[in-house]
Protein backbone atom coordinates (compact mmCIF):
# COMPACT_ATOMS: atom_id res chain seq x y z
CA UNK A 1 0.00 0.00 0.00
CA UNK A 2 1.29 3.45 -0.92
CA UNK A 3 1.96 6.11 1.72
CA UNK A 4 1.23 8.88 -0.79
CA UNK A 5 -1.97 10.81 -0.62
CA UNK A 6 -3.91 11.62 -3.80
CA UNK A 7 -2.77 15.25 -3.45
CA UNK A 8 0.94 14.23 -3.43
CA UNK A 9 0.32 12.01 -6.47
CA UNK A 10 -1.40 14.89 -8.32
CA UNK A 11 1.47 17.26 -7.48
CA UNK A 12 4.02 14.75 -8.76
CA UNK A 13 2.02 14.15 -11.96
CA UNK A 14 1.78 17.90 -12.50
CA UNK A 15 5.50 18.31 -11.84
CA UNK A 16 6.30 15.48 -14.28
CA UNK A 17 4.12 17.08 -17.00
CA UNK A 18 5.89 20.43 -16.52
CA UNK A 19 9.30 18.74 -16.72
CA UNK A 20 8.26 16.84 -19.86
CA UNK A 21 7.05 20.06 -21.51
CA UNK A 22 10.29 21.82 -20.58
CA UNK A 23 12.37 18.97 -22.01
CA UNK A 24 10.31 18.98 -25.22
CA UNK A 25 10.75 22.75 -25.45
CA UNK A 26 14.49 22.35 -24.95
CA UNK A 27 14.67 19.63 -27.64
CA UNK A 28 12.67 21.78 -30.11
CA UNK A 29 14.89 24.77 -29.30
CA UNK A 30 18.04 22.73 -29.93
CA UNK A 31 16.57 21.46 -33.21
CA UNK A 32 15.71 25.02 -34.28
CA UNK A 33 19.17 26.24 -33.27
CA UNK A 34 20.70 23.54 -35.51
CA UNK A 35 18.81 24.99 -38.47
CA UNK A 36 19.79 28.53 -37.48
CA UNK A 37 23.49 27.61 -37.50
CA UNK A 38 23.60 27.39 -41.32
CA UNK A 39 22.63 31.03 -41.96
CA UNK A 40 24.72 32.13 -38.97
CA UNK A 41 27.73 30.30 -40.45
CA UNK A 42 27.11 32.02 -43.82
CA UNK A 43 26.98 35.44 -42.13
CA UNK A 44 30.18 34.73 -40.20
CA UNK A 45 31.92 33.56 -43.38
CA UNK A 46 30.72 36.64 -45.28
CA UNK A 47 32.10 38.90 -42.55
CA UNK A 48 35.46 37.13 -42.19
CA UNK A 49 35.85 35.97 -45.78
CA UNK A 50 36.95 32.52 -44.65
CA UNK A 51 35.44 29.17 -45.52
CA UNK A 52 32.32 30.25 -47.34
CA UNK A 53 31.11 27.73 -49.95
CA UNK A 54 29.39 30.61 -51.78
CA UNK A 55 32.88 31.98 -52.55
CA UNK A 56 33.68 28.77 -54.40
CA UNK A 57 30.57 29.13 -56.51
CA UNK A 58 31.20 32.82 -57.13
CA UNK A 59 34.84 32.11 -58.05
CA UNK A 60 34.01 29.23 -60.35
CA UNK A 61 31.42 31.30 -62.21
CA UNK A 62 33.64 34.37 -62.71
CA UNK A 63 33.25 35.51 -66.30
CA UNK A 64 36.07 37.70 -67.60
CA UNK A 65 33.95 38.94 -70.51
CA UNK A 66 31.13 40.07 -68.20
CA UNK A 67 33.47 41.68 -65.65
CA UNK A 68 33.83 45.46 -65.56
CA UNK A 69 36.68 46.85 -67.64
CA UNK A 70 40.06 46.76 -65.91
CA UNK A 71 41.14 49.98 -64.25
CA UNK A 72 44.27 50.68 -66.33
CA UNK A 73 45.12 53.78 -64.27
CA UNK A 74 45.27 52.03 -60.93
CA UNK A 75 47.72 49.65 -59.29
CA UNK A 76 47.15 47.59 -56.17
CA UNK A 77 49.89 45.69 -54.36
CA UNK A 78 48.98 42.11 -53.45
CA UNK A 79 51.21 40.52 -50.83
CA UNK A 80 51.45 36.72 -50.58
CA UNK A 81 52.13 34.97 -47.28
CA UNK A 82 52.43 31.29 -46.37
CA UNK A 83 52.21 29.97 -42.83
CA UNK A 84 52.64 26.54 -41.26
CA UNK A 85 51.08 25.81 -37.87
CA UNK A 86 54.04 23.53 -37.01
CA UNK A 87 57.68 23.54 -38.06
CA UNK A 88 59.66 20.73 -39.70
CA UNK A 89 57.09 18.59 -41.53
CA UNK A 90 56.54 20.80 -44.57
CA UNK A 91 57.94 23.62 -46.59
CA UNK A 92 55.31 25.96 -47.98
CA UNK A 93 55.88 29.31 -49.66
CA UNK A 94 54.77 31.56 -52.50
CA UNK A 95 57.15 31.89 -55.46
CA UNK A 96 56.74 35.69 -55.30
CA UNK A 97 56.09 37.66 -52.14
CA UNK A 98 54.19 40.49 -53.78
CA UNK A 99 52.77 41.60 -57.09
CA UNK A 100 51.43 44.87 -58.48
CA UNK A 101 48.09 44.24 -60.18
CA UNK A 102 45.50 46.28 -62.03
CA UNK A 103 41.96 45.79 -60.74
CA UNK A 104 39.82 43.86 -63.20
CA UNK A 105 42.66 41.81 -64.73
CA UNK A 106 43.24 38.11 -64.11
CA UNK A 107 46.58 37.08 -62.53
CA UNK A 108 48.28 33.85 -61.47
CA UNK A 109 50.64 33.26 -58.57
CA UNK A 110 52.22 29.93 -57.60
CA UNK A 111 52.78 28.47 -54.16
CA UNK A 112 55.10 25.52 -53.54
CA UNK A 113 54.54 22.85 -50.91
CA UNK A 114 56.94 20.02 -50.08
CA UNK A 115 55.86 17.05 -47.95
CA UNK A 116 58.63 16.28 -45.45
CA UNK A 117 56.49 14.15 -43.12
CA UNK A 118 58.04 10.89 -44.32
CA UNK A 119 54.67 9.44 -45.37
CA UNK A 120 51.80 9.93 -47.81
CA UNK A 121 49.45 12.55 -46.49
CA UNK A 122 46.80 15.12 -47.29
CA UNK A 123 47.03 18.84 -46.61
CA UNK A 124 44.51 21.66 -46.68
CA UNK A 125 45.19 25.36 -47.11
CA UNK A 126 42.99 27.87 -45.34
CA UNK A 127 43.00 31.31 -47.01
CA UNK A 128 42.66 34.73 -45.48
CA UNK A 129 42.40 38.11 -47.16
CA UNK A 130 43.33 41.29 -45.31
CA UNK A 131 42.15 43.90 -44.73
CA UNK A 132 38.69 42.44 -44.23
CA UNK A 133 37.13 45.22 -46.34
CA UNK A 134 39.00 43.82 -49.37
CA UNK A 135 37.62 40.29 -49.03
CA UNK A 136 34.54 40.70 -51.26
CA UNK A 137 36.71 42.30 -53.96
CA UNK A 138 39.37 39.56 -54.08
CA UNK A 139 38.15 36.64 -56.19
CA UNK A 140 39.99 33.37 -56.68
CA UNK A 141 38.97 31.57 -59.88
CA UNK A 142 41.31 28.63 -59.25
CA UNK A 143 42.95 27.76 -55.97
CA UNK A 144 44.58 24.78 -54.27
CA UNK A 145 42.61 25.85 -51.18
CA UNK A 146 39.31 24.74 -52.76
CA UNK A 147 40.04 21.04 -52.09
CA UNK A 148 42.36 18.97 -49.88
CA UNK A 149 45.68 18.22 -51.60
CA UNK A 150 47.02 14.67 -51.67
CA UNK A 151 50.83 14.38 -51.32
CA UNK A 152 53.06 11.33 -51.64
CA UNK A 153 56.07 10.92 -49.37
CA UNK A 154 58.67 13.63 -50.20
CA UNK A 155 56.49 15.05 -53.01
CA UNK A 156 56.80 18.70 -53.94
CA UNK A 157 53.98 20.48 -55.78
CA UNK A 158 53.63 23.83 -57.48
CA UNK A 159 50.08 24.98 -56.85
CA UNK A 160 48.58 27.92 -58.74
CA UNK A 161 46.14 30.54 -57.56
CA UNK A 162 44.28 32.46 -60.28
CA UNK A 163 42.73 35.64 -58.97
CA UNK A 164 41.28 38.98 -59.90
CA UNK A 165 40.93 42.10 -57.79
CA UNK A 166 37.51 43.52 -58.57
CA UNK A 167 37.59 46.87 -60.37
CA UNK A 168 35.07 48.14 -57.80
CA UNK A 169 37.66 47.85 -54.99
CA UNK A 170 37.37 51.04 -52.89
CA UNK A 171 39.98 53.63 -53.88
CA UNK A 172 41.16 53.82 -50.27
CA UNK A 173 42.57 50.26 -50.56
CA UNK A 174 45.88 50.01 -52.35
CA UNK A 175 47.34 46.95 -50.61
CA UNK A 176 45.84 43.48 -50.08
CA UNK A 177 47.39 40.51 -48.30
CA UNK A 178 46.51 36.95 -49.32
CA UNK A 179 47.74 34.50 -46.71
CA UNK A 180 47.40 30.76 -46.39
CA UNK A 181 47.84 28.51 -43.40
CA UNK A 182 48.75 25.03 -44.59
CA UNK A 183 47.57 22.18 -42.35
CA UNK A 184 48.59 18.55 -42.56
CA UNK A 185 45.49 16.38 -42.36
CA UNK A 186 46.84 12.82 -42.30
CA UNK A 187 43.52 11.40 -41.18
CA UNK A 188 42.10 12.06 -44.68
CA UNK A 189 44.63 9.83 -46.52
CA UNK A 190 42.58 6.65 -46.10
CA UNK A 191 39.40 8.42 -47.20
CA UNK A 192 41.00 9.74 -50.40
CA UNK A 193 42.69 6.47 -51.42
Amino acid sequence: MSDETPIDQNQRDSSNRKLTLRLLGFALGAFGFGFALVPLYDVLCDITGVGNPKDLLRASTFDEAAAPAPDENRWVTVEFIADLPSVGSWTFKPLVTEMKVQPGKLYVVDYVAHNLTGKDTVAQAIPNVAPGKATPFFRKTECFCFTPQKFHKDEEKVMPVRFVVDAHLPKSLDRITLSYTFYDNSTRVAALN
